[in-house]
């Protein structure tokens, strides 16, 4: 590869959908080392996950609250019941999180079986929240004030809060700490709460810093859109995007790696992807040949179709470029474990990164003030049920 930041450490979510999470908390990882000059080093995913948990229970009974008079078979209210709650995300989710609770590095609260396995436990959050959502339509219907209805709301969060410390562990409220460096060698030691920890080591307002990039094209260019209900917190943002023809996003990935950053990306990573091998490319499977028929659905009809849509976050690391300059093939870091792929990386050939890239975040001052002028624009507003949730 051409142009390639280094990082340290291929982390594994496991078999859980927290991919959103190891992305954008690898890629925060990767600047702390390098500008600290520390060995290496991980932040606790099992501490942000539990916040999110809970944010992500609020939102879903709070949405409960609002639809509280419209009928059960809805749209809005059978989404909210469908979709209570889950483990995947995408940005916001770490942008919110992290700046409302802070971060905390793994030694100090470390992964459990339940937060490397969330399926059972997220099956029992959910029926969690849907009998406690049934509960406050049942008490809506009878009458109850709002000011009952939440202390409903609030009974149930505490359920949920006992639950999640069985599973994760308790959030710590205060720690001490030695960073150090390659040598093993202490940096520095000190005693910091997790928003301290989060001023002293990442710093700033990542929703200030960061936007988030989009190809879509199922709907016009160099328009911004917000999705109702895609955020992780209630008091936080809806997801927002620019949607931007692939070539663009593609420079300004470019320019960033040149510049040394990785980048928070997402995709439909199994499309034509060789797992073992770690290889996506556009023939890695002959379909037509082993079927009779081809499959010549474009991206527009794939999204459309609910065919094809972003299934996973990794960090974008590296791209090769040909004497002309062009990119010919990418590689991300991955966060299945060491053993998959490419000693834990995918590559992916440049055909293949413009059929099945969806999201990128981008440090604004990586993007061109033309594309920048674009987020004065009030967002459209697409429902919760959109192909791009």
């Amino acid at each position: 590869f051409s142009i390639e930041v280094k990082s340290s450490g291929i982390t594994n979510q496991e078999h859980s959908g927290r991919c959103w999470l190891f992305t954008g908390l690898n890629v925060l990882r990767a600047q702390l080392m390098e500008r600290e000059q520390a060995g290496t080093f991980f932040f606790s995913h099992a501490y942000s996950f539990f916040w999110d948990q809970l944010e992500k229970a609020n939102l879903f009974l709070e949405g409960i609250l609002e639809t509280r008079q419209l009928p059960i078979d809805d749209r809005q209210v059978a989404w909210l019941f469908q979709n209570p709650i889950g483990d995947g995300g995408q940005f916001t989710g770490i942008s919110d999180n992290l700046i409302k609770y802070g971060v905390v590095p793994t030694e100090v609260m470390p992964e459990t079986y339940s937060s490397n396995n969330t399926d059972l436990l997220s099956k029992m959050i959910a029926r969690t929240l849907r009998q406690t959502g049934i509960a406050l339509r049942k008490a809506s219907a009878a009458g109850s004030s709002l000011t009952k209805l939440r202390g409903i709301k609030e009974s149930c969060l505490k359920d949920i809060y006992r639950l999640l410390c069985l599973n994760l562990g308790t959030p710590p409220t205060t720690f001490s700490y030695t960073l150090r460096d390659k040598d093993g060698k202490a940096i520095s030691t000190d005693t910091y709460t997790p928003q301290s920890f989060y001023k002293r080591f990442v710093g700033g307002d990542m929703r200030d810093q960061f936007v988030m990039l989009m190809n879509d094209p199922s709907r016009p260019y160099n328009q911004v859109y917000e999705i109702a209900y895609d955020r992780h917190a209630y008091d936080g943002k809806n997801w927002t995007y620019i949607n931007l023809p692939i070539e663009e996003i593609k420079q300004m990935a470019i320019t960033s790696l040149r510049d040394g950053s990785m980048m928070y990306y997402s995709c439909d990573v199994g499309r034509e992807l060789d797992r073992p091998k770690g290889v996506a490319k556009l023939d890695n499977f002959d379909y037509a040949s082993l079927l009779g028929y081809p499959f010549t659905m474009n991206k527009t009809e794939r999204i459309q179709t609910f065919d094809s849509g972003s299934t996973h976050a990794m960090t974008l690391k590296a791209v090769d470029l040909d004497k002309d300059g062009k990119p010919t093939k990418w590689k991300v870091e991955n966060s299945w474990g060491e053993k998959t792929g490419v000693k834990g990386h995918l590559i992916m050939t440049d055909a293949w990164f413009d059929e099945y890239t969806f999201r990128l975040v981008v440090n604004k001052k990586y993007v061109p003030a033309r594309i920048l002028d674009l987020l004065k624009k009030k967002p459209i507003q697409l429902p919760s049920w959109d192909p791009m949730f």
